[in-house]
């Protein structure tokens, strides 16, 4: 199916599953079609601290023009509800779309974090587009180790390290809500890849089983979702749900036939088209190369490397 406008202009709203308290957030959603790519925002009401979770970028990559207008749909809604946003945070460095949490820090002031094996990704892909290596993380304020917690007003967010689509994939648990990533799709779409650099369908089955483990009532939300023709565009789903019909991954999938499915699918897969140019600027925490001298920013495709 094609996502109709709406889906982009009117966020998708979740309240707690339980009767609401402190530290359980109320959860605004935008999906953006263009990449099928939804960014999350987290909150315990008008006038609270809050928390962004992979913000878009939008990118024509046939113009090379870039555009502001699903991160301005976000910056909107913070200023509607009066919210201090006090992280951005990243769950891995995405290789379908351009982050907008540079854009973003420069409006709000919020840090940006992402998990703390983003080194060996930015390794990797500093090799391939011949960029000068940085310090450790790069331009992000925070690398953040499994177990960590960040404190955001009335929300604990507690950091889930979940290698296996890249090794620096990352959920994060803010009270009864889960943000899972690519780690798991919707239960009819399954799970993300696991072929590029780093990535081992391994480690994915136990990512997504540490992930399942926790209570049936969370509420789980993707970070992207493919959704079979008919079916409309969902962003929540729970681990009651996810265990009982995930495609890959519901109860009684072993390891062994997880992996064997994974690598077989994968193999099949193409090159994400956005890939090229948006793991350049996500291993930077979505800042955009330097103007050169002619003023104009430029991003590098390397020739038969892919």
């Amino acid at each position: 199916m094609t996502p109709t406008t709406t889906d982009v202009c009117a966020p998708f709203q979740s309240q707690p599953v339980n009767p609401p308290s402190p530290g359980q957030p109320r959860v605004d959603s935008w999906f953006d079609p263009a990449t099928w790519t939804v960014t999350h925002l987290a909150h315990t009401g008008r006038g609270s601290d809050a928390v962004v979770i992979d913000p878009v970028l939008d990118f024509d990559p046939a113009a090379g023009r870039t555009g502001t207008g699903s991160a301005q749909r976000v910056l909107d809604a913070v200023a509607a509800l009066n919210l201090r946003v006090a992280w951005i945070l990243e769950t891995h460095a995405h290789a379908d779309h351009l982050s907008a949490a540079d854009w973003l820090r420069g409006r709000l002031g919020a840090p940006v974090a992402i998990g703390e094996r983003i080194t060996s990704v930015q390794r990797t892909f500093e090799g391939l587009f011949n960029l000068p290596a940085g310090a450790p993380g790069g331009s992000f304020d925070r690398l953040l180790a499994d177990g960590e917690v960040l404190v955001a007003g009335d929300l604990r967010v507690t950091v889930m390290a979940v290698p296996g689509h890249t090794p620096a994939c990352v959920a994060y648990r803010i009270g009864d809500a889960l943000f899972v990533g690519d780690t798991l799709f919707m239960p009819d779409v399954g799970s993300a890849r696991c072929d590029f650099p780093g990535g081992d369908a391994h480690a994915l089955y136990a990512s997504a089983r540490r992930l399942l483990a926790l209570p049936g009532d969370t509420r789980l939300f993707v970070c992207h979702d493919y959704p079979p023709a008919g079916r409309a565009v969902r962003v929540q789903t729970s681990v009651t749900e996810q265990r009982a019909s995930n495609v890959h991954l519901h109860d009684g999938v072993d390891e062994a036939a997880f992996v064997a499915m994974r690598r077989a699918r994968d193999a099949t897969l193409s090159v994400p088209a956005l890939i090229l140019p948006s793991v350049q600027v996500n291993i930077r925490a979505g800042q955009l190369p330097p103007p050169e001298a002619n003023g104009r920013r430029y991003l590098k495709v390397p020739l038969d490397a892919l």
